[in-house]
C-alpha cells in the first residue's frame, strides 16, 4: 500500500470526525458515545495533488470488561504497523489522562512519524490549551477543530512531506473489481475475509453486529487481484433499535450499490430466511453480480444427497432469479473458500461481457422468428433487431413496432434464451422493448 495515515487515540476524542474531514466523506460513524468505531476503516484523500489512504481506528482502551476492547487494541496496533504517518488525537478540553500516556508510550516504540493532534480547539479561548501535550516527547503539537475543519490544512501540509509524491495505488485500485461480502449479522462475513487474507483483518466475535462499518481490503494472491469489502450485518428494520446500527445498515446498502459482485452469505444451519431474501433482492435490484455462499456447511449433518437437495430447495426459494452459482463452504475450516473467489471473478467477467449487435441479431432473430410474441387484440408484434446497451450491467434493447403489447412471459422467454446462448450466470439481465 502507498501513503497511509493512521488515526489513533483513546475513545471519543474525535478520530472519526477527523477521518471524515480528511476523506471528505461520511464513511466513519460519528456519535458522542465511546466505542462506536470497532474495526479499521479505510478511506481515500488527496492534498496538493498527493493521494493517500486514511485508517480510522477504534479508541484504545485498557482494562475494560467490554468484549470488544481487546480486539480493538489489536486493530489499533495493526493500523500503526501499516501506516506511514500516525495522527495521535487528544482532547484539548480535558488535557492529558492516563490512557493518553499509554497510547503515547506505544507510539514512541513504533518508530513511525507521529503528529500529536489536539482536537476540539473550536474557538480562540481554547488556543494554547494544547501546550501540555508537548510533554509526550513526540514532537510538534497541532491545534485542530475536526468539527469545523480549522487547522486541517496545516496538518496535511506537514503530513504530505513524509509521503511519496505519487501513490501507485490510486488509479490502479479504482479499476479493480469490487467484491462485497454481504449477509445478515453473524453468518461469518468477517471470518471469511480473515480466512482469505490469513490475518485477523476484521474483528470476529459470536455477537451479531460486530462489524459496523464497511471495510476495504485489497486481495492480491493466488492469481486474484481485487478489492474485497466486508460489510456491517444487515438486520430487519424492526430489530435495528440502536441508531448506530441503523447507520451501519445504510452503509451496507451503499456498499452493495458501489460493488460489482456480492458474495452473499447465508447460514447453512438456518437455511434461507426472509431477511436473507431481502438482501438478495437488494443485490438483484442494484443489478450486481452475485455468488451465493452457504457458510457453516461443516455444522450440517449430511448424507450423499444433502447438498443436492439443499441446493434444489435453495434455488426454488431464490426463484425466479436463480441462475446463480451456489457454493457450500466453511470459513472456519477454509473449505472451498477459494472456489468462491473463482466464481466471483467468473461472475465479474459475465457482468462485463459485451456482445456485438451483429452477433446478437444473427443468434436471436432466428429464435424470435420461430417463436414470435403472441398476438394481443389482433395486434402482431414484429421485433426488428436487438442490441446491447452501453451500461455497466447486461441490458438489451429489442426494437419492435408495438412494444406495449409484449407480455412479461415473453420477456422471460427472451431472457432465458440469452442465458442459454451466453454465460450470464450470477448476473441480472435487463430487457427493454423500444419502438422502431
Amino acid at each position: 500500500m502507498g501513503n497511509i495515515i493512521a488515526i489513533v487515540g483513546r475513545p471519543n476524542v474525535g478520530k472519526s470526525t477527523l477521518f471524515n474531514r480528511l476523506t471528505e466523506s461520511s464513511h466513519a460513524i460519528v456519535k458522542e458515545v465511546s466505542g462506536v468505531t470497532r474495526d479499521r476503516i479505510y478511506g481515500r484523500g488527496e492534498w496538493n495533488g498527493i493521494p493517500f489512504s486514511v485508517i480510522d481506528t477504534g479508541g484504545y482502551v485498557k482494562g475494560s470488561e467490554d468484549i470488544f476492547e481487546g480486539e480493538i487494541r489489536k486493530q489499533v496496533e495493526i493500523a500503526i504497523e501499516e501506516a506511514n504517518v500516525i495522527l495521535f488525537v487528544v482532547d484539548a478540553t480535558t488535557g492529558i489522562v492516563d490512557l493518553d500516556e499509554t497510547v503515547a508510550g506505544i507510539l514512541r516504540k513504533s518508530k513511525k512519524k507521529v503528529l500529536v493532534i489536539a482536537n476540539k480547539v473550536d474557538n480562540n479561548d481554547r488556543v494554547g490549551m494544547s501546550a501540555e501535550f508537548w510533554s509526550f516527547g513526540l514532537g510538534e503539537v497541532f491545534d485542530l477543530s475536526a468539527a469545523n475543519g480549522s487547522g486541517t490544512g496545516e496538518i496535511l501540509d506537514e503530513v504530505v512531506q513524509y509521503f511519496d509524491k505519487e501513490d501507485p495505488r490510486g488509479e490502479e485500485e479504482a479499476n479493480l473489481p469490487r467484491i462485497a461480502v454481504v449477509g445478515k449479522p453473524n453468518v461469518g462475513k468477517s471470518s471469511m475475509i480473515n480466512a482469505l487474507t490469513g490475518e485477523e483483518r476484521n474483528i470476529v466475535t459470536n455477537i451479531s453486529g460486530t462489524t459496523r462499518d464497511s471495510i476495504d481490503t485489497r486481495y492480491k494472491a493466488f492469481g486474484f487481484d481485487f478489492m474485497l469489502i466486508d460489510t456491517a450485518g444487515i438486520r430487519k428494520k424492526a430489530k435495528v433499535t440502536e441508531d448506530i446500527e441503523y447507520y451501519s445498515v445504510l452503509r451496507s446498502v451503499r456498499t452493495i450499490e458501489d460493488s460489482d459482485v456480492c458474495i452473499f452469505m447465508i447460514d447453512a444451519t438456518e437455511g434461507i430466511q426472509k431477511q436473507d431474501l431481502t438482501i438478495y433482492y437488494m443485490i438483484e435490484k442494484n443489478h450486481k453480480g452475485v455468488v451465493v455462499l452457504v457458510n457453516k456447511w461443516d455444522l450440517v449433518e449430511k448424507d450423499t444427497m444433502t447438498a443436492v437437495e439443499y441446493e434444489k430447495k435453495l434455488r426454488n426459494d431464490l426463484a425466479p432469479y436463480n441462475d446463480v452459482p451456489i457454493i457450500f463452504t466453511s470459513a472456519l475450516t477454509k473449505q472451498r473458500i477459494h472456489k468462491a473467489l473463482e466464481k466471483a471473478m467468473d461472475v465479474f467477467e459475465n457482468r462485463t461481457r459485451k456482445i456485438s449487435t451483429s452477433e446478437l441479431n444473427d443468434v436471436l432473430l432466428p429464435i424470435i422468428d420461430s417463436n414470435p410474441p403472441p398476438s394481443l387484440k389482433g395486434k402482431y408484434v414484429k421485433i426488428k433487431y436487438v442490441q446491447q446497451l452501453p451500461t455497466h450491467a447486461p441490458a438489451f434493447a429489442f426494437f419492435c413496432n408495438l412494444p406495449q403489447y409484449i407480455p412479461d412471459s415473453y420477456k422471460r422467454f427472451l431472457e432465458n434464451r440469452l442465458r442459454e446462448m451466453y454465460n450470464f450466470e450470477g448476473v441480472p439481465v435487463r430487457i427493454y422493448f423500444r419502438k422502431k
